[in-house]
């Protein structure tokens, strides 16, 4: 009997058997020619983790580097390249005036921010959550909080429902989603920040839970409607400046947050009117790292709104982020509208009182 083996390609360079339509030889990492086109792969039946793994990896079909299949586990079956996850860099635009970008940044491993936006003609929801990189499982946090609370705002800007508590009500539903993902023996819980922004009617309705921040820029000035529930923020409350504070070692240690270990998820929240031309911004601190406040956003935003497109103008300040060193994920959610009057006005904030400092998270 013939040895099949005898009869199967070896690479040039040290001899192993190789595949056909094999592009590189497994046993020493030297490229080949293939002489046959790659199979059609059947779908992986795979293990439960290994799908959960390709799920969470990559959600690419099509290797970006030879064409080949990728794999449930997120590999190409060709190549072995490991396929880009679609999470490191997206975008949505479910309209004209309103669009977002997410990315990974430059030096995170994997995009831990997500964002959730919804629009029609004349009015919007913007969610952004960002995943506290210190627990377990943060990108998982930080996807499911935020679709979760754009379908509970979705539901109320369409059924008339007021704002203020829909906010609450995202708020803790995205929590409820965020418990639900996270191993019940986990002793670093799953926990995302949340900010949120609804336009309509003319105003801007707004709530935060964390330190990812709502802005409102106009053509002349603009101004950050959110507060942070940080230390940072904390400091501020008790007469240190932006600049100083922002700049601490712990800074963005957060004292609010998402998951199943927090003790409060009740947001602070406000409404602001808008009259000229301006822009939602609604963002995490991979941006706002570089420009936090809101004369120096207002300047980037300026730098970057080379037309009206909300979607190509936060790529452009995605871009300026990472130019700057990237060194957390960004995201950037854009709705094209109006600027504010000089102060916004609450609807329920919950600010610490002056001199407290509230535990660390992040």
């Amino acid at each position: 009997m013939t040895d099949p083996a005898a009869e199967s390609p070896r690479c040039p360079t040290c001899g192993a058997p190789v595949l056909a339509h094999a592009s590189f030889c497994e046993a020493c990492g030297q490229p080949l020619v293939p002489t046959v086109p790659p199979p059609t792969a059947e779908p992986s039946d795979g293990s439960q983790q290994t799908r959960r793994l390709g799920v969470r990896n990559s959600q690419l079909a099509t290797c970006p580097s030879c064409g080949g299949t990728i794999d449930a586990d997120g590999y190409c079956q060709t190549c072995g390249a490991k396929a880009p996850s679609a999470a490191d860099h997206y975008a949505e635009s479910p309209s004209a005036w309103v669009g977002g970008v997410c990315d990974r940044g430059r030096q995170h491993a994997r995009n831990e921010d997500a964002m959730a936006l919804w629009a029609d003609d004349s009015r919007a929801v913007l969610v952004v959550c960002d995943g506290v990189s210190t627990s377990a499982d943060s990108d998982v946090a930080a996807r499911v909080a935020a679709t979760t609370a754009r379908e509970v705002l979705v539901a109320a800007v369409t059924g008339g429902t007021p704002l203020a508590g829909a906010f609450v009500e995202a708020a803790a539903a995205a929590n409820a989603q965020v418990v639900a993902t996270t191993a019940p023996d986990s002793t670093n819980a799953a926990s995302a920040t949340l900010a949120a922004a609804v336009v309509a009617d003319g105003r801007v309705h707004y709530a935060n839970l964390g330190d990812s921040r709502v802005y409102v820029i106009g053509e002349d000035a603009g101004q950050l409607l959110s507060v942070d529930d940080s230390l940072a923020q904390a400091f501020i409350e008790q007469g240190m400046t932006r600049a100083e504070a922002e700049s601490l070692p712990r800074a963005h240690a957060i004292t609010k947050w998402l998951g199943r270990d927090s003790t409060e998820i009740v947001p602070r929240v406000g409404e602001q009117d808008f009259t000229g031309p301006g822009w939602v911004v609604v963002c995490s601190d991979g941006l706002w790292n570089y420009a936090s406040s809101p004369e120096e956003l207002a300047a980037q935003l300026r730098d970057a709104a080379a037309d009206d497109d909300p979607t190509a103008v936060a790529e452009r300040l995605v871009a300026w982020a990472n130019a700057r060193g990237g060194k957390d994920n960004i995201t950037v959610a854009l709705a094209r509208v109006g600027t504010t009057a000089p102060k916004p006005h609450s609807l329920g904030d919950t600010v610490p009182a002056s001199g407290e400092e509230p535990p660390e998270h992040g």
